[in-house]
C-alpha cells in the first residue's frame, strides 16, 4: 500500500515520521504505538532484544517511541539531582533538585524513589519563602546534556522534554493532605509558591528551546488534578490557581514550534475542557477504568481538538490479563480512541511495572504493529 506524507511519496514511515504526522493530523500508514515502563521492565526488554540500551531497543520492537529527555541539575554543593522520581531524580543525591528528600523503597520487583518529608511543611506565609534554600537557580540546569540527548534521539525518533509541573511539584513541597487543605485556607501561600514553581521552569524552558532547536518535539506538562473515582479539587480552585498557568506555558511552548503534552491521571473529565482551551495538544494517559473517561465520548467529544495518547488498561489487561485480553485491550483503544486511524497514538496507560509479562507487553506493541491490516 503506498502512503502520502507531506506531499512526498512514501511506502513505509520512520518512528519519527509517525509520530509527527499524527500530531498534525496527516495520513499515517498505521497509527503509532509507544510504550512506557519502569526501569525493570526496560531492562527485561533489553534483555529480550539483545542490546545494550534503549535507543536500540526501541528499534529492535519497532516501537514509535517518543524519547523522554530529562533536565538534570547540580546543586550548590556539587550533587547531581533531578526534577521528579522517574525523571532522574533518583539517579542523583538524596533530594531532587527542589529540594525534596527521596526514600528508597521496595516491592516486589519494583524499586522506586519516593517523597520523604515535605520541606516547605512550616513555611506559612508568602514571605517566609525568601528564607528556603533550596529553590532551584536556572544557571544550574545541564543545558547541553539534554541538549545532547535530545540530538542523537531525534534522528530516529519523536522527543519529549523537559518535564514540568505545577501542583505535583507544590505537593511534594508542602505534603499531599496540607496542599489541599491550603486550596482552601491559604490561597496566598498557594500562589506564592506557584509563582516560583512557575518562574523558574519557564526560565529554564526558555534557554532549553533556544539551544535545542528541532531536536524536541514536544514538552511534558504533569500535573495529577484528579483521583481514581473524582477531581483532586474544585474546578474553581483549578481554574485559579492552575488554568491561567498552564495557559502561558502553552503559549510558550507554542511560541517555539512546539506541541504541548499534557499528564493527569484520573477522573478528569470536568476539566478537560477548560485544559484543552488552554492550548493542549496532547492528552494523555486516558485513564479509561476511572468514570467519566469512558474512550468512545472522549473521542466524541475532543477528538477533534486533541491528539490522544495512552489508553491501554494498566490496571487489569497489561500486569494481570492474559496476552488475548492484551489484544482485545489495544483493538477497542484503536477502534475508540484511535477512529478514522487519527488523533490517537497507542501506549500502555501510565508505566508498565516489575512483573508485568513479557508476553502482554510483546502482545500490546504487535497488535498495532498490525493493524493496518485489519
Amino acid at each position: 500500500m503506498v502512503y502520502y506524507y507531506a506531499d512526498v511519496y512514501t511506502a513505509s514511515m520512520t518512528p519519527r515520521e509517525r509520530i509527527l504526522a499524527v500530531l498534525i493530523r496527516q495520513p499515517v500508514d498505521r497509527l503509532p504505538v509507544d510504550l512506557w515502563h519502569t526501569p525493570e521492565i526496560g531492562a527485561l526488554l533489553r534483555r529480550h532484544c539483545g542490546v545494550a540500551d534503549d535507543l536500540a531497543m526501541y528499534r529492535a520492537l519497532g516501537l514509535d517511541k517518543i524519547v523522554w529527555v530529562f533536565m538534570d541539575y547540580q546543586t550548590a554543593e556539587g550533587e547531581r539531582a533531578g526534577a521528579q522520581s522517574g525523571a532522574g531524580a533518583e539517579e542523583g543525591g538524596s533530594r531532587t533538585m527542589w529540594g525534596v528528600p527521596l526514600i528508597d523503597i521496595e516491592a516486589g520487583e519494583a524499586h522506586y524513589a519516593e517523597f520523604g518529608a515535605a520541606p516547605l511543611a512550616g513555611y506559612e506565609t508568602p514571605e517566609s519563602l525568601e528564607d528556603y534554600p533550596f529553590w532551584p537557580s536556572v544557571e544550574r540546569f545541564n543545558y547541553d546534556l539534554a541538549v545532547a540527548r535530545a540530538r542523537e534521539a531525534a534522528q530516529e525518533f519523536a522527543v519529549i522534554g523537559p518535564w514540568v509541573s505545577f501542583f505535583e511539584i507544590y505537593c511534594q513541597l508542602r505534603g499531599l493532605e496540607q496542599s489541599l487543605m491550603d486550596l482552601v485556607e491559604a490561597p496566598e501561600l498557594v500562589e506564592a509558591i506557584l509563582d516560583r514553581v512557575e518562574e523558574i521552569q519557564t526560565g529554564m524552558m526558555r534557554r532549553f528551546f533556544a539551544l535545542a532547536g528541532k531536536s524536541v518535539d514536544l514538552v511534558f506538562i504533569s500535573d495529577d488534578i484528579a483521583g481514581q473515582t473524582s477531581l483532586l479539587m474544585s474546578p474553581a480552585h483549578w481554574k485559579r490557581h492552575l488554568q491561567p498557568r498552564l495557559k502561558r506555558w502553552c503559549d510558550l511552548i507554542h511560541a517555539h514550534g512546539l506541541k504541548a503534552f499534557y499528564h493527569t491521571d484520573g477522573a478528569a473529565r470536568r476539566l478537560l475542557g477548560p485544559i484543552l482551551d488552554c492550548g493542549v495538544d496532547v492528552l494523555n494517559p486516558i485513564q479509561h477504568a476511572c468514570p467519566g473517561m469512558e474512550m468512545e465520548e472522549l473521542k466524541r467529544e475532543f477528538g477533534d481538538r486533541v491528539i490522544f495518547h495512552g489508553g491501554v488498561d494498566n490496571q487489569f489487561a497489561l500486569p494481570r490479563g492474559s496476552a488475548e485480553d492484551v489484544r482485545k485491550e489495544v483493538r477497542h483503544c484503536l477502534d475508540t480512541l484511535g477512529a478514522g486511524r487519527e488523533g490517537f497514538i497507542c501506549c500502555s496507560c501510565h508505566n508498565v511495572q516489575a512483573g508485568t509479562p513479557l508476553n502482554n507487553i510483546l502482545a500490546m506493541i504487535e497488535t498495532v504493529q498490525n493493524e493496518q491490516a485489519r
